[in-house]
């Protein structure tokens, strides 16, 4: 097949939704189809153009057997409501012109990927133009976690949920992440013979539980006994990691807890203000880690956190869960068992939940799992198995792949 990616993040970005497209792009590939993709910039998520890309031209590359057109897009340093509109509509209009060229090339499919839904009418209107089966793959509810998050007035809010029912009914299939995210398309417009569950995955041969300490350990000069606690990933608003800083101090007395905060974002400052300010030196902040060290951090971990804003809830299903659980680690999530992540971890029974926002909640899980060696290491394996029966990378794309080729059967539209 001839397919057309149209994502805003892709590859190298090192996690999120560009980690998952570009690994999708490659297996794709491999399968021997010919891909087009049509994105941004890397810039995710320090928000930050990476050195060697321009967020004011346009260029074309090879990634992974594919073909990779990167628009012209702006990138805030400081993202908030407006900026991050702006940022978005930014992308939307630059990547017109790369899908209009594309109509010559008369692609098979036309995949587009969710955020952004603004660019979303480009990617549909080139399918249309040339035949092509639209498909849309929701990673996450942008307009519901804007609403829930209170960034969006009552004005903005009803043109942003007519604009979203009339995208996301127009195309030919839409996928998301989650059985509730799958099940919440049906009220936005999407018939459920066109919905399909497409999870995230893991290669579960990279992510696994080593033997051995992880090197980390050593580097950071850690108590060979010591409980880690590690966040990481995205240090974003929608994380809500102030409660973990929160937690972190209510456990300053237990010196065999340390906790870890890896990674970038638009919140890093701010929380490591905070921790400088509650004198917390059993928290450590790392940068980004490289992906080639990506098993060896989450092996750092006794004791993996995934923090959620209550707004939040249901509207994104964080992607860093899949690593988490190939590593044979524990998570403690802040959310409640209705959302997307408490099913996914209750189903998994590799973790604990505990109510979003409630440090004092947060601080009684870790610490009844740092004395309870045995109930972690438990949950640890539970995680893992799932891992390897519901997650793995190839199984997950394979399927994908098929679902992808039997919407071609009948020819172009």
């Amino acid at each position: 097949m001839k397919i057309l990616l149209h994502s805003l993040n892709f590859a190298p970005e090192p996690i999120g939704v560009g980690k998952y497209s570009g690994e999708m792009t490659a297996f794709l590939t491999d399968e021997g189809h010919d891909v087009h993709v049509v994105t941004a910039p890397p810039y995710y998520p320090s928000w930050r153009v990476a050195p060697g890309y321009g967020a004011c031209r346009y260029s074309v590359e090879q990634r992974d057997g594919a073909k990779v057109t990167r628009c012209p897009t702006w990138v805030p340093s400081d993202p908030t409501a407006l900026t991050r509109l702006l940022h978005l509509g930014s992308f939307a209009a630059s990547s017109v012109p790369p899908l209009a060229l594309a109509v010559r090339w008369a692609p098979d499919v036309v995949l587009a990927v969710a955020p952004t839904l603004l660019a979303a009418p480009g990617a549909l209107a080139l399918a249309r133009l040339t035949g092509a089966r639209s498909w849309l793959h929701v990673q996450d509810f942008e307009l519901d976690a804007a609403l829930g998050l209170g960034l969006l007035g009552s004005p903005a809010r009803h043109v942003g949920e007519r604009f979203e029912v009339a995208v996301l009914s127009a195309f030919d299939r839409v996928s998301s992440i989650s059985p509730a995210m799958v099940r919440a398309l049906a009220g936005k417009g999407v018939p459920p013979d066109r919905a399909y569950l497409f999870p995230n995955w893991v290669d579960t041969q990279a992510i696994r539980p080593l033997a051995v300490a992880s090197p980390f350990r050593a580097e950071l000069g850690l108590d060979p006994g010591a409980t880690v606690v590690l966040y990481s990933g995205n240090l974003g608003l929608k994380q809500g990691l102030h409660v973990l800083v929160q937690a972190a101090a209510l456990l300053a007395d237990v010196p065999l807890i340390q906790f870890v905060i890896c990674g970038e974002g638009s919140a890093r400052t701010a929380l490591m203000r905070a921790a400088e300010e509650a004198r917390l030196p059993h928290l450590r902040f790392l940068p980004l880690q490289p992906v080639e060290r990506l098993n060896e951090l989450l092996n750092l971990a006794n004791i993996h956190v995934l923090t959620e804003l209550r707004g939040a809830a249901d509207q994104v299903m964080p992607s860093k869960l899949t690593g988490i659980l190939a590593s044979g680690r524990p998570v403690v999530a802040t959310t409640t068992p209705r959302t997307s992540l408490g099913k996914a971890v209750c189903e998994s029974g590799g973790g604990v939940l505990v109510p979003p926002e409630d440090p004092r909640a947060l601080a009684a899980a870790l610490l009844d799992l740092h004395r309870r060696a045995a109930e972690a290491e438990r949950l640890g394996r539970n995680a893992r198995r799932h891992a390897e029966r519901r997650l793995e990378r190839t199984a997950v794309l394979g399927e994908f792949c098929r679902e992808l080729e039997q919407s071609t059967n009948g020819g172009r539209r």
